[in-house]
């Protein structure tokens, strides 16, 4: 009977728990050529960029963002996370782009070394790569949620 009690408690205790606040833990990092004088850039922004909705970077350069292949993990963690739609969504977004003839998707590379690549050559370049990826010559920018 006096296990009761504490077994209410923990489960009470379970339920109004509070995560830890702070930066959420991701999977992938978001890489800009390191001219680009952006450090930070909200979800929202990152997500018209990646749909483009926008085509320009606050500076007025032109934005070219860059994916993943469609069976990269990092590539569904960041449709997941930052376009706030599964990778299928995405793929089925830009279907409808391409049938009706508005747009077609950012270029899709094979691995993170080319996208790396890809964001070294071009000044307005944005991509994602897995967080342990070592990304010399590229600016890393802050995610504001």
């Amino acid at each position: 009977m006096r296990t009761l009690p504490l077994f209410l408690l923990c489960g009470f205790l379970v339920l109004f728990a509070r995560p830890a606040q702070g930066a959420p833990s991701r999977t992938y990092k978001v890489v800009v050529h390191e001219s680009n004088p952006m450090t930070e850039v909200s979800r929202a922004q990152l997500s018209q960029l990646f749909f483009k909705k926008s085509t320009q970077w606050e500076s007025g350069a032109t934005a070219l963002p860059v994916d993943l292949n469609d069976s990269s993990p990092v590539r569904a963690a960041f449709c997941d996370e930052v376009l706030k739609r599964s990778l299928p969504a995405v793929r089925a977004f830009w279907q409808q782009r391409i049938f009706s003839g508005r747009d077609v998707p950012p270029p899709e590379l094979a691995s993170e070394t080319d996208v790396l690549a890809f964001v070294r050559a071009n000044p307005g370049a944005v991509g994602y790569v897995a967080v342990g990826t070592p990304t010399p010559g590229l600016k890393v920018v802050t995610i504001l949620d």
